[in-house]
């Protein structure tokens, strides 16, 4: 493929709900997660629906997980599918034919709400606890991600050093 070139092939603009964020890989988790609160505390939604496709699904997850620990009492409910996206070459030399090839991009959709979701549900997780959810427990979004990383480990909160879990 190193003969061709991909073009931009425009995409159908969707409209999507004001409690929507679709989260990009470019994007600041800072500003994702700011706007995300704000839409559960400040605009009154009683629910934030995040989106992202592809490279952004880890940032994602880690956004959502940080609003949990930010806003006690959350319901989450994570889906997860595929969307085909096709790409469009047009050849770099004379003589090539231009190609069309098609890919299918992980999705995840993870609705976060103040009121009870379906239980049932494949996706489904409960509000964290109220010792592990606490508003302004944490300075800053660096240290929510280092707990989010070192969450695996055993003894995360000696690694840390942090009182306030």
């Amino acid at each position: 493929m190193d003969r061709y070139q991909r073009v931009p092939v425009p995409r159908e603009a969707e409209e999507h709900a004001e409690n929507e964020v679709r989260i990009t890989s470019q994007g600041k988790s800072r500003s994702y997660i700011s706007y995300g609160t704000s839409l559960l505390t400040e605009k009154g939604h009683s629910s934030v629906v995040l989106k992202a496709m592809g490279k952004a699904i880890n940032k994602t997850v880690t956004i959502a997980e940080i609003m949990k620990r930010r806003i006690a009492g959350l319901h989450q409910n994570t889906a997860i599918s595929s969307v085909e996206l096709t790409d469009h070459w047009e050849p770099k030399e004379e003589g090539l034919d231009p190609i069309d090839t098609t890919r299918h991009v992980s999705v995840i959709t993870i609705t976060l709400s103040k009121d009870p979701l379906d239980t049932s549900a494949p996706g489904y997780q409960p509000p964290l606890p109220e010792s592990e959810a606490r508003a302004g427990c944490f300075g800053s979004v660096l240290l929510e991600l280092r707990v989010l990383a070192c969450f695996a480990a055993e003894s995360w909160r000696t690694v840390l050093g942090v009182g306030c879990l």
